[in-house]
């Protein structure tokens, strides 16, 4: 059984009319790329004590355009990440809102025929079966015969479900059920081919359905522990087809997003375009040379990052606010971005490809500050702080920069709830006290107090960038001074940064290789935590007496192995670096600051070419995706652009995996070229004049010439 089925694949067997050769981008595109889990030793980095399964990548596969209200996909187990995991055997429902991050899955829909059990309704399902593409998803439901197809628009979902002739039809809605707690729910017939309803967790999402059959009624089937709502239908052709609207608004709402967006289309058409919505997405980023392997995991990472934050608002702009009002600003209302992951890189991405998306997202997070008080955090940390400057500097200005501004200062200053955790403490002596402790278990939580302190030294320099641009120089004097803080955690006599107590003490109980969940760093070890402060490398390498120690603790973090600990956030080791999850996903660039730039491109490879089709199947990524970081990883370092510095409107060069990338930034392309094959990079030349050094700035890049990197 062929368990890995590339679009390509199936493209190239069916009578598409398009050659492989000139096929569409989305054809690349593997969207069961990220969902299966780890099992193995050897891909996982230790042996598997623990019953529960390590965390994969937390994706779904199921069918959404760019940055939308509407994803609908599989759910194979509800609180489980995405809801969808390769392995399983069954499936629950098709739930129409997915991060991949244990929330969402509203309003879960699963066809059925015959008697129901409220206990005991799930399909079983074969791989064999199933397929999805971009803005596409199918499988056959074993258990009631069904074939079910499903595609969508920004706010809408597309259900055909093919039947078995002359068998009943019926939907099973089960409304009590999502990745959250579900407070309330209502679901009722409104006309004869008409149901509508919401489902209330944390949200509250509105559906106004249509369906082409009649409804008989919708019925309640209840056990001692379950209850489901079922639709019948009554009898007609053995094809059910749903159109339905979504709204976090009202019903109202949900039905005129279905009445603007599909309410006249057939499946067919709703597929093409959302088929053409994600080429004209994808094509910004032209790549040729390399694999065809390699083009289907940059293709399939470029799509996963275009996947969240998420459209909040309606057709007519309605949206509801942080106060639970219903407000209509002009702009397009979206969730959270996921801070503390995708400000490494994701957000950069989208801003350079979806210009108008990202200064909506600005508009949105600076809306639910004015209502909180602070700028939204995530987790626990900040980080809208370097998404807001990285997005102004490099050109992004359709946003009320002096209230965005206002709300980083005081996300920066003024310690509160809402604000940032511990800031009292940090800016009365420049960093963040851990408690006094021995024999700290992995998922305790504490302070994280390392973590917070090197990071907020970074914010403060995000928005002194801001300060600079603005004017503002006693704010900028004040936060570049606390720019420098990640030194406070320095301990040179081991050469990591360490956790202190109260009285400026080291943590006694110093273990760089065990790995913590939040005490004194997140989701790390020591070894993990090294070298964040990519605001100020030089003055980070001072930190240490020599170039050649700070090659020595690089070499020995990729070469000393993972002692064999257990966490379900970390896989993916080289040494002690840990590429499943984010917080040393800079360090490879070290190398760069210490005349090193071969070996870091080393590591860089090494972590393309392992990480991204692990497993048996091919279709597993190192760890979490967490919303479009990791992903956005491999695409920025696959064309040899990162973003060592986010907050900063520049690149770091590496040598990309393509020999040609042509990059559409809206007014103007620039390209880049690989010559030659190897890891050292001999010579960087833009629009023929010699770069210095390995940055190049987006202003730069912005005049359309080509970049021309040299290896040997």
């Amino acid at each position: 059984m062929n368990l890995f089925k590339p679009i390509l694949l199936s493209v190239c067997i069916s009578a598409i009319a398009i050659s492989c050769t000139e096929k569409g981008l989305t054809n690349y595109v593997n969207p069961m790329l990220g969902t299966a889990t780890l099992w193995e030793p050897e891909d996982l980095g230790y042996v598997r004590k623990i019953k529960e399964r390590t965390w994969g990548a937390e994706v779904f596969p199921g069918s959404s355009l760019p940055n939308a209200m509407v994803q609908l996909s599989p759910v194979t187990q509800f609180r489980s990440g995405a809801g969808y995991q390769y392995e399983d055997t069954i499936i629950y429902g098709f739930a129409h809102t997915n991060k991949g991050h244990w929330n969402l899955c509203h309003i879960p829909l699963l066809p059925a025929t015959g008697e129901i059990s409220a206990d005991d309704y799930a399909s079983k399902f074969s791989h064999e079966k199933e397929s999805a593409s971009p803005g596409y998803y199918q499988v056959f439901l074993e258990r009631y015969g069904v074939n079910a197809e499903l595609t969508s628009t920004l706010r809408c979902g597309y259900h055909k479900y093919t039947f078995p002739k002359s068998q009943d039809k019926k939907l099973i809605a089960d409304l009590t059920r999502s990745n959250e707690r579900v407070r309330d729910w209502k679901i009722e017939k409104e006309a004869d081919n008409i149901f509508t309803g919401f489902q209330q967790t944390g949200e509250k999402m509105y559906f106004y359905a249509v369906s082409n059959h009649n409804i008989k009624d919708i019925e309640q089937v209840k056990s001692e522990k379950r209850e489901v709502s079922v639709v019948n239908f009554e009898e007609g052709n053995k094809r059910l087809e749903l159109k339905i609207g979504f709204s976090f608004v009202s019903v109202e709402n949900a039905k005129k997003n279905l009445e603007a967006e599909m309410l006249d289309k057939d499946f067919a058409q709703v597929k093409k375009e959302a088929d053409k919505e994600w080429e004209g997405l994808l094509s910004k980023i032209q790549v040729s040379g390399g694999t065809e392997k390699q083009k289907g995991t940059f293709y399939s990472c470029l799509y996963r990052a275009f996947l969240w934050p998420v459209l909040r608002s309606d057709v007519n702009g309605d949206y509801t606010n942080a106060k639970g009002e219903v407000v209509n600003k002009g702009f397009h209302y979206y969730t959270d971005p996921s801070f503390w992951d995708d400000y490494r890189n994701k957000l950069v991405l989208l801003g350079m490809l979806s210009p108008k998306v990202t200064t909506d997202v600005i508009k949105s997070i600076t809306d639910k500050g004015e209502i909180r008080g602070y700028m939204p955090t995530f987790f626990h940390g900040d980080h809208a702080s370097v998404f807001v400057a990285g997005s102004y500097l490099r050109g992004l200005k359709d946003f009320d920069i002096e209230k965005t501004y206002q709300l980083l200062l005081k996300n920066a200053n003024v310690p509160g709830r809402g604000g940032r955790p511990y800031l009292d403490e940090y800016i009365e002596r420049g960093w963040i006290a851990e408690k006094d402790t021995t024999n700290v278990p992995t998922w305790d939580e504490y302070k994280a107090a390392v973590t917070k302190t090197v990071e907020y030294a970074y914010d403060d320099y995000a928005t002194a960038l801001l300060a600079k641009e603005l004017g503002d120089e006693a704010n900028y004097k004040t936060l570049m001074e606390r720019s420098g803080n990640y030194k406070n955690l320095f301990d040179p006599s081991t050469g990591f940064w360490r956790g202190r107590i109260d009285n400026g003490d080291w943590i006694a109980d110093f273990d760089p290789y065990y790995p913590y969940y939040a005490y004194m760093y997140r989701e790390a070890n020591a070894w993990q935590s090294l070298f964040f402060a990519p605001h100020d490398p030089q003055g980070m390498i001072d930190l240490y007496p020599s170039h050649e120690a700070v090659d020595q603790k690089l070499d020995s973090l990729f070469t000393v192995p993972w002692r064999g600990y257990e966490a379900h956030n970390m896989t993916g080791f080289i040494g002690n670096y840990c590429h499943g999850n984010q917080p040393d996903h800079s360090v490879p660039y070290t190398y760069y600051f210490i005349d090193k730039q071969e070996k870091g491109q080393a590591i860089l490879d090494s972590c393309m070419n392992r990480f991204y089709s692990m497993g048996k199947e091919g279709l597993a990524l190192a760890g979490m995706d967490d919303a479009g970081e990791m992903t956005s990883w491999y695409v920025f370092n696959a064309i040899g652009l990162y973003t060592y510095s986010p907050a900063d409107p520049e690149y770091i060069i590496s040598v990309p995996l393509f020999d040609k990338v042509v990059f559409d930034l809206g007014d103007t392309n620039f390209t880049i070229v690989k010559e030659n094959t190897g890891k050292k990079i001999k010579e960087i030349t833009y629009g023929g004049e010699k770069v210095d050094g390995y940055f190049i700035s987006h202003d730069e890049l912005k005049k359309g010439k080509e970049l021309v990197i040299k290896t040997e």
